[in-house]
């Protein structure tokens, strides 16, 4: 059982820990296990960590130990916890997928983010939960079941990093990674009280994937804070040979000092993307901070880009990924996926030529209209989802302030939106609702400017200091 001490080691952000291990004010050990012990007390309420490896990580905690001792450091997240999202493969790990197809898939190479982590010096404790591959702002799968929200726990975390930011809120891990195509890093982010962010492409590279060049999906950071978020960013970016659309810059900036002034920096402040529903207590959590950017000196003008044809984008790339990555499941697992994941791959077989073509001659115009109004404005400021955490037994929102949602991924336009148009976005904890569900803030900006968001994102943080809220089951 974990001690009172032993739990507010666990809430210490993830650049603390690491300095208190660096100068041996702690030692790995000690973190791991404070870390393990939380995950036992904790996870079983719900249901975030699905794969456990207390042992393996206890004895790669003892090696790390034994490392400094003798002068060495293996990186910048020497000695911490991470668990990865159950999509990411893991070598030797079980890694489901949060589907019942791949339920005991134990893969034989890691991903270049889980080679990264390690080699900073990051110790895998187990895998999160995640829907089923992913699809979905709503984490349950006929796997490992439902992950509930921390701070209600008859409502969702949101998805698909949903097992990643339930275990970062409750305090069993203090960093984890996340990926996301329509929203999974902002979502769930917004839904637990911690950040997700969603990098440009290409800047965390993405190996092995069957579609290299393919923008839409990416992954990124987690954590509690936006400076442990641009720590881990730092170890996850950088260039590799085996994703073609990778970013040439190394990731060692994000480690920089992330304060700037925001004096006459000009925001544009779009409340509802231009007429998308929104529930009204995400709406009332969102302007409640409007003065906080303005306290920081920035300039705001309520303005939307103009984001037609952004839907139509969205789908048809959505859906020909489905199929690109799934299609040869289809015809003889096809009993085994969820409706909506067969329905995707379905609308992937459907496409024609034309059609591919037209939306991606529209994503061409979408990106340069959204270009140019941010010539305008350096930032956009907007909801990260249009509804606060819902019934964990309701699969997807069907209704939005009496608007009635024909697909299962109609509610989250908000973040698929700006999906589609390549830019850096990152979710923050902006309040609560009347009944105390976390409400996150979403912040845009230009073209391969994640230092920029980063940077407004912590300033945001620093302000208003939301993500020091826990859950009252971490107490």
């Amino acid at each position: 059982m974990a001690t009172p001490a032993s739990a507010d080691l666990c809430f210490l952000t993830a650049n603390d820990l690491a300095r208190r291990i660096r100068t041996k004010e702690i030692s790995c050990q000690e973190v791991m296990t404070a870390h393990l012990a939380q995950i036992e007390r904790i996870n079983p309420q719900v249901n975030a960590i699905v794969t456990f490896l207390s042992e393996r990580a206890l004895e790669h905690a003892r090696a790390a130990d034994e490392a400094l001792a003798k002068g060495s450091d293996f990186g910048p997240l020497h000695g911490l916890p991470i668990a990865h999202k159950d999509l990411v493969l893991t070598k030797g790990i079980r890694t489901t997928l949060g589907s019942p197809i791949f339920k005991d898939f134990v893969p034989e190479q890691d991903e270049i983010i889980v080679e990264r982590l390690r080699a900073a010096g990051a110790i895998t404790i187990g895998k999160t939960n995640t829907p089923e591959f992913g699809a979905g702002s709503q984490t349950f799968n006929e796997v490992f079941g439902e992950t509930l929200n921390p701070y209600d726990l008859t409502k969702t975390c949101g998805g698909s990093s949903g097992g990643a930011a339930v275990a970062l809120a409750c305090g069993m891990i203090p960093i984890a990674d996340g990926s996301d195509l329509g929203g999974s890093l902002r979502n769930p982010a917004s839904f637990c009280n911690v950040v997700g962010f969603r990098p440009s492409p290409g800047r965390v590279p993405t190996w092995p994937h069957r579609v290299g060049w393919f923008p839409l999906p990416v992954e990124g950071p987690m954590a509690r804070t936006v400076k442990d978020v641009a720590l881990l960013l730092s170890v996850m970016a950088g260039p590799d040979p085996r994703t073609p659309i990778a970013i040439s810059e190394s990731g060692e900036r994000f480690r920089q000092p992330l304060e700037r002034d925001f004096k006459n920096v000009r925001l544009a402040w779009s409340p509802d993307l231009g007429g998308l529903p929104v529930d009204p207590r995400v709406t009332a959590a969102i302007h409640a901070q409007r003065q906080t950017f303005l306290s920081l000196g920035c300039e705001m003008e309520e303005a939307t880009p103009d984001f037609s044809d952004a839907d139509e984008v969205f789908r048809v790339w959505r859906a020909w990924y489905f199929d690109l990555a799934l299609g040869d499941l289809l015809p003889t697992h096809r009993h085994l996926m969820k409706d909506t994941v067969i329905w995707n791959i379905e609308e992937g077989t459907k496409l024609t030529g034309p059609q591919i073509g037209r939306a991606e001659k529209k994503r061409t115009e979408l990106y340069h209209r959204v270009r140019q109004f941010l010539e305008r404005y350096e930032f956009l400021i907007l909801p990260v989802s249009q509804v606060p955490p819902f019934d964990v037994k309701q699969r997807y929102i069907t209704e939005i302030n009496g608007v009635q949602m024909s697909t299962y991924l109609d509610w989250m336009r908000s973040c698929y939106f700006i999906s589609v148009t390549g830019l850096p976005a990152i979710s923050v904890p902006c309040g609560f609702t009347p009944e105390g569900l976390p409400i996150g803030v979403q912040i845009v900006g230009r073209h391969h400017d994640d230092w920029g968001v980063l940077q407004l994102a912590y300033a945001f943080e620093q302000a208003t200091g939301f993500w020091r809220q826990r859950p009252a089951i971490t107490s």
